[in-house]
């Protein structure tokens, strides 16, 4: 979906209609069924839709639609799963139908509740645009946790608003200018964080939250200082309101008794994301979250569901045996490609079209090439993602108790102090302990003591467990130091005035991981790689009654030794044996630091050549190209994340500017 409002008619009618029916088409790929487009001529709005069919796939379902009593025109990108329990409420109170989608009963319960009420009746994924002729005001919203993206801002006198930016910068007089300061939030990311995007101006909607403007807020850019999004942005759920009273308000029942709950939430939740008129799938990677999606959905299912999973010839990345044998256990119909170099190679530079905006986790690569063989059998796939968030499953989550709860104790002067001597001799430090460790068991060996060292060193001189959380999912540090001129904006973890409170450091950074890498990496990952492809992916473990949920259990409950996810599990274990799923977490991985040393070092040579960086004048040329160096000669601090990140930002450049 996209939309422009030329609220000074700069355009005037017959140039906005063409403008919108340019952008339209850029969003082909999100929606390859069927195209529409909306003018309010008199306002200067009009709207574009591209639409993906999944639920009455007749032309009822056509957009942009106009609601039955002619107040409010919508145009929508997703899926609300409870769409038929809305509409039995609906018919009660009298409305009628033409067709069976859930856009005709969203835009309905709009009509009949408002937006704010109508969404927070809603279960599910969604993105739109919402124009009321009787106020004269455009709405945008965003599902909860921000599984479908949307983009709003002001450019050449217009007010545009789309799903990627390739909408946005179709329209004329589109100002691309780079945000120095969002480029210091991507190097430190890998992705650039809601509100944020990678042009000056333009914002990305923050989840659950809904944008109103009217005629004379969209004709006049927000100017510098002033903060739109507390003038504009209304939140309908919070995040952060959700993991405060989850705490507040701790499940006290039993440990078996809440495996019960999860379990029977879970289910309905994948049974609602079945619903569908066209063939459902699901990713299976053989983890704890994707297995137990499968699990639930065959549960429910009278066929084999279909399932799909990838594997590499090159045998770095292992998880399609462990993904076959669920499969087989469950009885589903499974599909699994490996993969060879080349093959993957191949995907690297259509990345930045894709993505739409610098984006660099490199198991992208492989989300793209699971959804693209999904995608030859299925229209919509479930996904197993928002485990590890809500249920505490990632290593940093243990690692940061145990570090910070001896290093946090110590006295600040005794920090200080083991601070100044480890960093008097990082390297001296390092060949002891490398020594030391030679002679005790391999799990505690390291690959590089003197960078262990550093890392101590840095937590010695930290002053709160959020500066700790912070080290750990930044992948350049210094980012202001390589972009020029460039100013880190605060965000969700440098500013603490916005975090929970929340005793436990552990759910501190899960609650920062829901609102940030959640949806501005994994999320991002997966619905630009199946929507390139013309693909659904449904996210079930992210239904709000299970974040909810989880919010409320204790994180003794998640947390249980040696490992987290403890309730998800015991779901699992009742479906599927503890052997087929009991190893070491895994992720899509592939062998980029091999590439780049070998068949991709040629392209990645040209995109950091001196005189391209001098002359883009965006990155400091010295360091970048130290660092590529040292990179090569396997001695320097930037692993293969933050060569890579400077790579997806120069590829991204260059397709800009095509």
């Amino acid at each position: 979906m996209t939309g422009l409002w030329d609220a000074r008619h700069r355009l005037g009618p017959e140039r906005a209609l063409a403008a919108i029916r340019d952008m339209t088409p850029t969003l082909a790929c999100r929606g390859p069924d069927d195209e529409g487009a909306h003018q309010e001529a008199q306002v200067g709005l009009a709207l574009g839709h591209r639409r993906l069919s999944i639920l009455d796939l007749s032309p009822e379902g056509h957009q942009p639609m106009v609601s039955q009593s002619g107040r409010y025109v919508l145009v929508y990108n997703g899926e609300i799963y409870n769409f038929r329990d809305i509409r039995d409420v609906l018919v009660g109170a009298g409305w009628q139908f033409r067709g069976h989608s859930d856009t005709e009963v969203l835009l309905a319960a709009i009509d009949h509740w408002g937006l704010d009420a109508a969404l927070e009746r809603a279960n599910g994924m969604f993105a739109l645009g919402l124009w009321d002729r009787e106020t004269r005001q455009l709405s945008l919203a965003r599902d909860r946790v921000g599984i479908k993206p949307l983009y709003y801002g002001w450019s050449g006198g217009l007010f545009l608003f789309g799903s990627e930016l390739k909408a946005l910068r179709a329209a004329p007089g589109f100002d691309a200018s780079v945000d120095r300061d969002a480029l210091t939030l991507y190097l430190r990311y890998n992705h650039i964080p809601a509100p944020y995007s990678i042009h000056e101006n333009v914002y990305k909607l923050p989840p659950g939250a809904i944008l109103t403007l009217d005629q004379t807020q969209a004709g006049q850019a927000p100017g510098a200082g002033v903060d739109h999004q507390q003038d504009l942005v209304r939140r309908f759920w919070s995040a952060r309101d959700v993991v405060e009273r989850g705490a507040a308000n701790r499940f006290a029942g039993t440990p078996d008794e809440a495996v019960d709950e999860l379990e029977a939430l879970l289910r309905d939740a994948v049974g609602s994301r079945m619903v569908a008129d066209v063939p459902l799938g699901a990713f299976l990677s053989g983890g704890v979250d994707s297995s137990t999606v499968v699990a639930l959905m065959q549960a429910q299912s009278e066929q084999p569901v279909r399932t799909f999973s990838i594997g590499f010839k090159e045998g770095h990345y292992e998880e399609a045996p462990h993904a076959k044998a669920v499969a087989e256990y469950l009885g589903t119909r499974h599909s699994e490609l490996y993969v060879s170099p080349a093959e993957a190679q191949q995907v690297i530079p259509h990345l930045p079209e894709m993505y739409d905006e610098p984006f660099a986790d490199f198991s992208q690569i492989p989300t793209y090439l699971v959804s693209r063989l999904a995608r030859r059998d299925v229209v919509v796939s479930l996904s197993g993602d928002g485990g590890d968030e809500l249920f505490c499953g990632y290593s940093r989550y243990f690692w940061s108790q145990r570090v910070w709860g001896r290093v946090g104790g110590m006295p600040s002067m005794a920090r200080r102090s083991l601070e100044r001597v480890l960093r008097a001799s990082p390297r001296l430090w390092g060949r002891a302990l490398g020594a030391l460790l030679e002679v005790m068991p391999a799990r505690f060996r390291m690959r590089d003591p003197t960078d262990k060292i550093a890392l101590l060193a840095d937590i010695m001189g930290m002053n709160a467990p959020e500066e700790l959380y912070l080290k750990l999912i930044s992948y350049w540090p210094d980012p202001e130091a390589l972009v020029i001129g460039g100013r880190e904006p605060q965000g969700f973890v440098t500013n603490r005035s916005r975090l929970p409170d929340l005793d436990s450091f552990v759910e501190r950074m899960m609650y920062l991981d829901l609102v940030g890498y959640l949806p501005g990496d994994i999320l991002t990952k997966v619905d630009r790689a199946s929507m390139a492809v013309g693909l659904e992916a449904r996210v079930p473990l992210l239904d709000h009654r299970v974040v909810e949920f989880a919010a409320s259990l204790p994180l003794e409950l998640k947390m249980r030794h040696p490992e987290g996810k403890w309730p998800l599990r015991e779901v699992l274990y009742r479906h599927v044996p503890r052997r087929l799923v009991e190893r070491p977490k895994q992720g899509f991985d592939v062998p980029l630091e091999h590439w780049l040393h070998g068949p991709l070092r040629e392209w990645a040579e040209s995109l950091l050549s001196p005189e391209r960086l001098a002359a883009e004048g965006f990155l400091d040329v010295g360091r970048v190209r130290r660092m590529w160096a040292e990179f090569l000669d396997g001695r320097g601090v930037a692993g293969k994340r933050e060569i890579w990140s400077i790579l997806m930002f120069e590829a991204w450049l260059e397709r800009a500017r095509v």
